[in-house]
């Protein structure tokens, strides 16, 4: 399994930190966003990653190209000018970093990639702004025993503020709700699986994915939805980087779900129960 991901937008919503930085490149404890991302895709047996670049791509290709030094120890011998790995616990990723232009829209930018996916074989789509504890292995297991060509990870976001009820011509309080359940309505969570066929039918760079082609899949019934109730949150603002930032500090990261070893067989996506269905073609 291949998981894409989309990193070229601009953040404008987030510029106290996207005027310097592309948005996945802005940090939760210490490290990107992005790489979040990864590790919890990687919890899932996903170890190849096509990174969708526009904005400021350059700082994606450079982290990741130091990555490797950055994250091992080191040992180096000044004499003889060698430098030498002295341990090495980096995660055994393949990564293909694509510039998609700067300005291309989001399934412009699917499209240019579409020469690295496997044909007949489902991948991952995600954005590079947004982290969850959804079972991802669980979510393939569904969209592969369903006739659709795609699927979204279906979330209920929680209110963001504190609610009451006011009766007419009573100002007394009858209850207070502080950040109450949201209306309930599902919206996508931006995690999604899809056949690359589904690819074929993005026109061109000003294409944008969330429109035609979902309203499309849509109204063909080749869009399922994998509802998901646990922990969703983008990170648009910097109030949502706030939240994120102290839910890693407490040290109860809901999407923290990874060790240093090997991802156990029974969590990866590409290994299914003996029983589950294969999708239909």
């Amino acid at each position: 399994m291949k998981a894409v991901i989309l990193a070229g937008g601009y953040g404008t919503r987030l510029s106290e930190e996207t005027v310097v930085k592309p948005k996945p490149m802005v940090e939760i404890g210490g490290r990107p966003i992005l790489w979040h991302i990864m590790k919890y895709y990687w919890v899932h047996g996903v170890d190849e990653f096509v990174i969708c670049l526009g904005y400021k791509g350059e700082q994606i290709k450079e982290y990741f190209l130091n990555y490797r030094y950055k994250s091992a120890d080191i040992s180096i011998d000044l004499s003889a000018d060698e430098v030498s790995i002295a341990s090495n616990s980096i995660e055994p990723w393949r990564i293909h970093l694509i510039d998609t232009g700067e300005k291309t829209m989001t399934g412009g930018r699917l499209r240019r990639v579409r020469h690295l996916l496997d044909d007949g074989e489902p991948f991952f789509m995600t954005y590079g702004d947004g982290l969850t504890d959804a079972d991802l292995s669980d979510e393939l297991r569904f969209h592969r025993s369903k006739p659709g060509e795609a699927t979204v990870l279906a979330v209920q976001p929680p209110g963001r503020f504190g609610a009451f009820e006011l009766r007419a011509g009573d100002d007394r309080l009858p209850s207070f709700r502080e950040k109450p359940d949201g209306d309930g309505a599902w919206i996508s969570g931006g995690y999604f699986i899809l056949e690359p066929g589904v690819l074929d039918h993005i026109e061109g760079d000003e294409t944008v994915w969330e429109r035609e082609p979902m309203e499309r899949l849509s109204a063909e019934g080749r869009l399922m939805a994998y509802r998901h109730q646990g922990f969703w949150q983008p990170m648009d603002t910097l109030r949502d980087k706030e939240y994120l930032e102290s839910l890693w500090a407490s040290g109860r990261a809901p999407w923290c779900k990874w060790s240093d070893g090997p991802v156990p067989a029974d969590r990866r996506a590409d290994s299914p129960p003996a029983n589950a269905t294969r999708r239909s073609k």
